[in-house]
């Protein structure tokens, strides 16, 4: 055997990283340029939106399960009472995150949507610590003080809770920890739950068909083709997700997380003309500095706990 074609395990793990990273750089790439395809179809109602995409990724995702030939792991998560009811939950949850985001971007809100995404490792925090009794670090504590104080600083100086960030953050938050206790995987679990949605979302569709309210057929070819799209848009990019969340570390995955907001972020001020006033730069302020700490806090805690699992190991 050539000694050029010998792969030693390490040669192996930095494939797979590069891998994972590209597939997760090109998910987060996606995610954070979904305001510019749902601007493309801001004139349709928010809830016929959600329905167009829970139908078109019911069926996209239909013809991947029988692609992959996966319908026996989908038949045997459905016969499990507590799964179903858990993934009936979290469908509810991200209909409900994918209702107000697309809300978000219809009104004009993509800089508090950002703002959201921002929040949701901080969210996630206080979540494992509310519903889970995790005990919080000093520097969890100071970073969850830290994104409060950003909150308050746009309640008070805005004169309204920034519901709809706090609403994105929450929802997707307890989607992420419902979806941990099922033993399911991404495609399976997301399956399920257009599955769950599907029917509802398809006869309130044939409703508005009927009624003459619908935009898709009865609109412009410009609706008649976006709008099937939404399944491609949104099941491709949990795939690339998928993907790179088994290949990549997690303080990895929780860098590249930030990748999403950012984009939006760019988009809000300097592509869609949104108000970044002083206040939005001390409240974002407050809350990017939680992050960081957050960060901080989370890459020596894993370097502590490796250096614990392989004592002397040099790397």
């Amino acid at each position: 055997m050539s000694h050029g074609l010998t792969s030693t395990p390490a040669a192996s793990e930095a494939a797979a990283t590069r891998q994972g990273v590209l597939c997760g750089l090109a998910a987060y790439l996606v995610w954070g340029f979904f305001p510019v395809y749902f601007r493309a179809v801001k004139h349709v109602p928010p809830l016929e939106v959600v329905s167009h995409r829970i139908v078109w990724s019911m069926l996209f995702l239909m013809l991947l399960v029988t692609v992959t030939r996966r319908w026996g792991e989908v038949g045997g998560a459905v016969r499990t009472s507590r799964t179903i009811l858990t993934l009936c939950g979290t469908t509810l949850l991200i209909a409900a995150n994918w209702l107000i985001f697309i809300f978000a971007i219809e009104r004009g809100e993509v800089l508090q949507s950002s703002l959201g995404y921002f929040m949701t490792p901080l969210v996630n925090v206080f979540l494992g610590f509310a519903l889970l009794g995790e005990r919080l670090r000093r520097w969890q504590i100071v970073s969850l003080v830290l994104a409060a104080a950003g909150v308050l600083v746009l309640a008070l100086r805005v004169g309204q809770i920034p519901w709809i960030a706090l609403v994105l953050a929450v929802t997707f938050g307890l989607y992420g920890l419902l979806r941990k206790t099922v033993a399911v995987d991404s495609l399976v679990g997301l399956s399920i739950e257009t599955f769950l949605a599907g029917p509802v979302a398809l006869v309130f569709l044939g409703w508005l068909d009927v009624t003459g309210k619908g935009a898709f057929l009865a609109g412009s070819l410009h609706d008649n083709i976006i709008l099937p799209l939404a399944g491609v848009v949104t099941a491709v990019p949990l795939l690339w997700f998928t993907a790179a969340a088994r290949r990549l570390r997690l303080a990895t995955m929780g860098f590249l997380q930030y990748i999403t907001p950012s984009i939006q972020f760019i988009l809000a001020v300097w592509a869609f003309g949104e108000r970044f006033t002083p206040t939005h730069l001390t409240a974002f302020g407050c809350i990017w500095g939680g992050l960081a700490l957050y960060s901080w806090s989370a890459i020596v805690t894993a370097r502590r706990v490796a250096a614990q699992v392989a004592p002397g190991h040099n790397q």
